[in-house]
């Protein structure tokens, strides 16, 4: 037991430095813009917008640490019942269609109508939209994003720019970024929560691929359960 409380211990101040030094640099250069909007001439339209963009980036983080810190406490459930797949991939392409044409990333989905996946709808949807987010952010111009479900399975897959395949192992470390990311924003939590996510319902996740073969990502269920969420 004093094992294990030190190792949690160990956990969460890392994780508390983790959080703080993710938080610094939107801050600082939240400050920087409001520095620049006292100078004569300023771009006063410009330098809102972006402290916009800096204030929206912290949001992001704080909401993806407390959803984070909800799932490793227990205080959500994870799987109860079962949650059609299709309309969920359907939601999460409609939402997410203005940012990927931006990135010029095509999404596309492979899934039957029947397939049911062994989760609460907004898990589910929890584990697509990071996982489609994080394509759009890295796959490149001219991507395919193809979101896939079947019996027991949900892939989501691109045929971007890829990770180097030793990066592979960490990509759901929480705050880790391969050096392709590194100046992407993004807060380095979302694959991490899907990871959580996954294995608190049983399953299990695998990501594979390389520089030049996109990134692939798959998480694997148990069967279903019969009621649908």
């Amino acid at each position: 037991m004093m094992e294990d409380a030190k190792a949690y211990e160990a956990l969460r101040v890392g994780f508390t430095a983790a959080v703080s030094h993710e938080l610094r640099t939107p801050l600082a250069r939240l400050m920087a813009i409001l520095d620049s909007a006292s100078l004569p001439g300023a771009d006063q339209d410009s330098l809102l917008a972006q402290a916009r963009e800096e204030v929206e980036e912290m949001t992001e983080l704080v909401n993806d640490v407390l959803f984070l810190s909800e799932l490793e406490s227990g205080r959500e459930v994870v799987a109860l019942g079962g949650t059609r797949a299709l309309p969920v991939l359907e939601e999460v392409r409609d939402r997410l269609t203005d940012s990927a044409e931006r990135a010029d990333v095509v999404i596309r989905i492979d899934a039957a109508s029947e397939v049911v996946l062994p989760l609460r709808r907004r898990m589910l949807q929890t584990i697509v939209e990071n996982l489609a987010q994080n394509a759009i952010r890295y796959a490149g111009p001219g991507s395919t994003l193809t979101l896939t479900a079947r019996p027991g399975l949900l892939e989501v897959a691109d045929g971007g720019r890829g990770v180097e395949e030793r990066e592979l192992p960490r990509l759901f470390e929480r705050f880790y970024r391969s050096d392709s990311a590194r100046a992407s924003r993004g807060t380095g939590l979302g694959l991490a929560i899907v990871k959580h996510v996954v294995v608190s319902a049983g399953g299990e996740i695998q990501a594979s691929g390389g520089p030049g073969r996109g990134l692939r990502i798959v998480c694997s269920f148990p069967t279903p359960a019969h009621g649908l969420a």
